[in-house]
């Protein structure tokens, strides 16, 4: 049996975007709340009867969270072009390496916009 646990967070974050449409707003400096939810899978611990420890994941996430929270996504090492996507692949990569192997799915989103990315990691 294999289960999926998850926990979210926000963060509110400014940046500016190139695009071909709604370019004018998307190249001046503007921000969201963004949302995200982060999921391990895998098999119970038989010692601890979890999957992962949510205390580990939060305490994970946190991490995460500093990172990109009241920060100029555009100048986050790493991210790359701030959209949704390369959002996705920041916070699973951020994650430390005991969570990053258990990770099945990563969602980021904007709630008021209604936009949303998901990346899967497909098991095996």
């Amino acid at each position: 049996m294999l289960f999926t646990i998850s926990q979210r967070f926000f963060f509110d974050a400014a940046h500016t975007l190139r695009r071909q449409i709604e370019a004018e707003g998307s190249r001046r400096v503007h921000g969201h709340t963004y949302h995200a939810e982060v999921s391990l899978t895998g098999p119970l611990d038989p010692a601890t009867g979890m999957v992962q420890d949510l205390g580990l994941l939060r305490r994970g996430l946190e991490s995460v969270r500093e990172q990109l929270d009241h920060h100029m996504l555009d100048e986050v090492p790493g991210l790359g072009t701030p959209t949704l996507e390369n959002l996705c692949v920041f916070i699973a990569q951020a994650l430390p390496a005991d969570l990053r192997a258990s990770v099945s799915r990563v969602r980021v989103w904007r709630e008021a916009l209604g936009d949303s990315c998901v990346l899967d990691f497909p098991r095996p």
